[in-house]
């Protein structure tokens, strides 16, 4: 395609001399002093099969050099564009942050772990693994690779029950989605998922895990899916409650919420420059204080725990349940998990074996929405962060597919960027993704020599850390302004909230995505269409109508019909205005092929004005009569003189 005016005085001698008639194709393209689009097109020479192969392995070549370039790996492996630069300041800002991140996430990991109905240390499992190998992969500095709570709850939901095994291998299939949607480029899929959906299912979810986490806050067994199963699963077990587990859960919320409180406190002017280095010590120390309240709470709910333990006399190293007011994790495996493959087959003690496909349609459809799920998580902390810079969609799938693939070699299940954390290393002054190395080094030391003093924590303390977590992810103040702003667009938003709550998560989420493309759908099937009533320079009353988007089948039926109404109301010439139409399908030809035979019937004159030339190609594949287009407004008055003078000959004929 290029840009050329020469077309222009051929196109008016054309016209000049053509006869307009109800039996013969008429064009009217008079060109003007403005530039417009034409397409070059040409008969291509044709090519022998050496020809062709030539050009192929010319193709080859040329892709195999850039493919191997310094710049595209570095694309590709992000860390070769910071590293030659990295300084020892960036690398005492990574250290303080990676220990910050680090102390969130061993507690909050083995908490999330138990969300998604698997032994704590699972969630440890998945904590270094996938946070070393973002070093190299990752292109956000934010991003702390990890076990998060929406993707534990969709994690819950998609295995009932299966255990670590099935755990590991959806950990498997999640990563392998992600990497095969970033090679194809199927990020795009991601926009699918309009803001009020996200907030819909984000808020759903939030409820819903509070609602799980309640069984393990008041110490009794609950389980569900839904908020109905887990509201009658807790009802009928609700009279075995413990008083320990809640006075010790609830405590826990308090603390978490005051630490949370104090981390938001300053002291002084509001102007940090203006304030004494005292007031920054002390805000500092306040702010450290609130960062590691899921820490705190943790050690001195395990110290407590201790302390109970040890004044029973029990053995930590049998099976038995510590005779004490709460329930603790207990025993858990202590040194790195071994690394090996995901189990593709399993065998039970009775000998019988269910293989990987079977294993596939236990797991069921969360199969692939947990994947779009985690990434959306990912991508959006991304953007958050981006300071305006262009996001690499297509990196951070590649990056996200490959971490969750290494966590299942590792027997994790699986894991996203975590908002929560995310928060936690900005503060921290964060300088590079090196973060991630100290923060994952962090949990293989907790797995190497901490693990003894883990069965000592409280199950309520965990329940604790998640609740107090995901209550401000409840999304209630964006209602207003999405209100205010266009309130059809809370339709879906309340939908995907609901169904989440009452359906299945994945059904919750194709359902709110289902509305989007409805609605997508339907705006393009319905375009807007401005239409009045305009005069030529020498007084000739028309009817403009100007679409706003392209003609395709969805709604080239209602532009006609809307065309239609109103030059039959008004009785005047109709010129559509085509400068938004950039394109169009074969049905919409048919039916402009049918619109401008009605029109001529009827003696009632129809012209297209600015139409694309590859929008006049797509049109006179059809071949439709009476079909005449210009490019300049001046050209309009000839235009209907040429139709008046027409029609006139048309009446003196019938006349005689």
């Amino acid at each position: 395609m290029t840009i050329t005016n020469e077309s222009i005085e051929p196109q008016k001698h054309k016209c000049e001399n053509m006869e307009l008639s109800d039996n013969s194709r008429s064009q009217y393209t008079i060109g003007s002093n403005d530039f417009i689009l034409v397409d070059e097109i040409g008969e291509k020479p044709k090519k022998n099969m050496k020809e062709k192969f030539q050009e192929f392995s010319t193709f080859l070549n040329s892709n195999s050099k850039t493919m191997f370039t310094y710049k595209t790996i570095a694309k590709r492996l992000p860390i070769l564009q910071w590293w030659p630069n990295y300084t020892s300041e960036d690398c005492i800002g990574d250290l303080l942050a990676g220990i910050t991140v680090g102390l969130t996430l061993i507690p909050q990991s083995m908490a999330y772990s138990a969300l998604a109905g698997l032994p704590p240390q699972q969630g440890l499992y998945g904590s270094f693994i996938g946070s070393l190998m973002y070093v190299f992969l990752g292109t956000c500095k934010e991003v702390p690779m990890g076990p998060t709570a929406i993707v534990s709850l969709m994690t819950y939901n998609t295995l009932h029950g299966l255990g670590p095994v099935y755990g590991t291998l959806l950990c498997f299939l999640t990563g392998i989605i992600q990497l095969f949607m970033g090679v194809v480029g199927l990020g795009f899929l991601i926009d699918f998922i309009s803001g009020p959906v996200n907030s819909g299912f984000t808020s759903a979810v939030a409820i819903l895990i509070v609602t799980s986490q309640i069984k393990d806050l008041i110490g009794i067994k609950a389980a569900g899916t839904t908020m109905s199963d887990m509201i009658m699963s807790i009802s009928k077990d609700i009279c075995n409650f413990k008083l320990g587990d809640t006075l010790f859960g609830l405590i826990c919320i308090i603390v978490i919420l005051l630490l949370r409180r104090i981390a938001l406190c300053q002291i002084g002017p509001k102007d940090n420059n203006l304030r004494t280095k005292f007031q920054k010590c002390m805000n500092r120390f306040m702010w450290l204080i609130g960062t590691f309240r899921n820490s705190i709470v943790v050690i001195v709910g395990s110290y407590v725990s201790y302390l109970y333990i040890s004044s029973e006399g029990h053995d930590v190293t049998s099976d038995d349940i510590p005779p004490i007011p709460f329930k603790v994790v207990g025993k858990i495996p202590s040194g790195l998990p071994a690394f090996g493959l995901p189990q593709f087959s399993v065998t039970y003690d009775n000998g019988t074996t269910t293989e990987f496909f079977e294993m596939v349609s236990k797991i069921g459809s969360g199969v692939i929405v947990l994947p779009i799920i985690g990434l959306i998580e990912t991508i959006s902390i991304c953007k958050t962060f981006a300071d305006g810079k262009p996001v690499d969609a297509t990196q951070e799938l590649l990056a996200t597919g490959l971490c969750n693939i290494g966590n299942s070699f590792f027997h994790a299940y699986p894991g996203s960027g975590s908002f929560s954390r995310s928060a936690v290393t900005a503060a921290s002054g964060v300088r590079t993704p090196m973060e991630g190395l100290y923060a994952g080094v962090l949990v293989i030391i907790a797995l190497l020599f901490c693990t003894p003093y883990l069965y000592y924590i409280p199950k309520s303390s965990l329940a604790a850390i998640i609740i107090a977590a995901v209550i401000f992810m409840v999304e209630v103040r964006v209602v207003r302004p999405i209100y205010r702003s266009k309130k059809s667009d809370l339709i879906p938003g309340l939908a995907t909230f609901f169904a989440c709550l009452v359906l299945p998560l994945e059904i919750g989420v194709l359902i709110g995505i289902g509305l989007n493309l409805v609605s997508i759908l339907y705006h393009a099937a319905r375009p807007k269409l401005l239409i009045e009533v305009h005069k030529t320079r020498d007084g000739i009353n028309y009817l403009m109508v100007t679409p706003d988007r392209c003609l395709v089948f969805p709604s080239v039926d209602y532009v006609r019909n809307l065309v239609m109404k109103h030059s039959l109301k008004r009785e005047l010439p109709v010129v559509i205005d085509c400068s938004h139409i950039y394109g169009a399908d074969f049905t919409a030809a048919k039916v402009i092929e049918m619109l401008t035979q009605d029109f001529s019937k009827r003696g009632q004159a129809l012209f297209f004005f600015n139409l694309k030339p590859s929008v006049v190609a797509v049109f006179e594949g059809v071949q439709p009569k009476g079909f005449i287009t210009f490019y300049h407004r001046h050209d309009l008055d000839h235009l209907f003189q040429r139709w008046k003078e027409q029609r006139r000959q048309i009446e003196d004929q019938q006349a005689d």
